[in-house]
């Protein structure tokens, strides 16, 4: 069973969890993963936890380093170095005067190996500088199986990724509204340059009218390597495969599959409910947030939950609990619990009422008049 990972957000907790699913997929490539973008949740994997070279989807990483610790709208030096590098490119030159931003669009979209050395000397001081930011972040993200050795993706023996820890840094990623976006362009034209870049994720621009955003690459070493993310009906799903012959076709496979056997179900709803602090005590706290899970035909009904206090004497407004969910014994969910004023219980159980009375006057009508 793979190792769960905890990772906060919106005020509650959602776990990256690999619970045993049977998918009726079958990919080309070496190695494969799809998961839900919103809590992680496998569902599909095909030897995710095996190192690969990962050629071009290395530039997520740049991407998201760049978007974070470099300002957007700074002018990037243009070094010798960097118009040097061997591999796809944007062809710059020393005369050029782009943006980091603009630069960004040009490392997603054209895969700019040249562009990649830029933008690394510009935030990292130099391209050393810059891969140590990038193993920080894969290590906070919880990359545990990955390594970089540069910017751009070009074959090392020591720089590899896993299919899992793509599919951690593309959920990661996606969540940047600035990443989504630049991912998300099928075409974008600078500022220094008579034409547009043409985004290269055929999904996107052409094969999939769900696809969000992604990445390709290429080397004859690593073989096709794709990551990509899908949303419909508003779940989205992350797919990646590495050493993938057949690739496009694989992600449209996975995602069909997945939006097809799993529903983003809620296993909480919010509001404020009592909870026993101890024998015969009982405090009332809220849920400020519902929770989703997705879920496949069936797995609702074995859903369990647990309530774990976390203070003895709670303040008002304090996190004084916290319920937890479990899915075959194994935890998919957490989320914190509140304590709440006696006024706030008694405006809570108003406004139901209230609610009530007005949804069964919608229903039958004023018959007043």
């Amino acid at each position: 069973m793979r190792k769960v990972i905890i990772i906060p957000v919106l005020l509650f907790t959602l776990v990256f969890s690999a619970l045993e699913v049977k998918a009726d997929v079958n990919v080309s490539a070496d190695s494969a993963i799809l998961i839900d973008q919103s809590t992680g949740r496998v569902l599909f994997e095909k030897n995710a936890d095996e190192k690969s070279l990962i050629a071009s989807i290395t530039k997520i990483m740049t991407a998201i380093v760049a978007i974070e610790s470099g300002d957007l709208s700074d002018n990037v030096k243009i070094s010798n170095h960097a118009i040097g590098t061997e591999g796809s490119s944007i062809y710059l030159t020393k005369d050029d005067q782009f943006t980091l931003e603009e630069l960004i669009y040009g490392l997603m979209l054209r895969s700019g190996n040249d562009a990649a050395v830029a933008i690394s000397e510009q935030v990292g001081g130099s391209e050393e500088g810059f891969v140590h930011l990038m193993n920080e972040k894969a290590s906070w993200i919880g990359m545990t199986n990955t390594h970089f050795d540069n910017p751009h993706g070009l074959d090392s023996d020591t720089h590899y990724s896993t299919a899992y820890d793509m599919a951690l840094l593309m959920s990661y990623a996606m969540e940047n509204d600035t990443f989504a976006k630049i991912s998300g362009t099928t075409s974008f034209k600078a500022d220094g340059r008579d034409y547009a870049w043409a985004n290269k994720n055929k999904l996107l621009t052409s094969l999939y009218d769900y696809c969000n955003g992604g990445k390709t690459g290429y080397t004859k070493a690593a073989g096709r390597t794709l990551v990509t993310s899908a949303e419909k009906n508003g779940h989205t799903l992350i797919a990646v495969t590495l050493n993938g012959p057949n690739d496009w076709n694989d992600h449209i496979q996975m995602y069909e599959w997945g939006f097809k056997t799993f529903a983003q179900t809620e296993i909480q709803s919010k509001g404020i409910f009592p909870f026993e602090k101890k024998a015969g005590e009982v405090i009332h706290g809220e849920i400020n947030r519902d929770v989703y899970y997705p879920l496949r035909e069936g797995e609702f009904e074995h859903i369990e939950t647990k309530t774990f206090l976390t203070e003895n004497d709670p303040s008002i407004d304090s996190h004084f609990a916290k319920k937890v969910y479990y899915l075959n014994d194994e935890k998919i969910a957490e989320t914190s619990i509140y304590r709440v004023s006696d006024t706030e219980k008694e405006e809570d159980h108003y406004n139901f009422w209230s609610g009530m009375l007005s949804a069964i006057s919608h229903l039958f009508g004023d018959h007043d008049g």
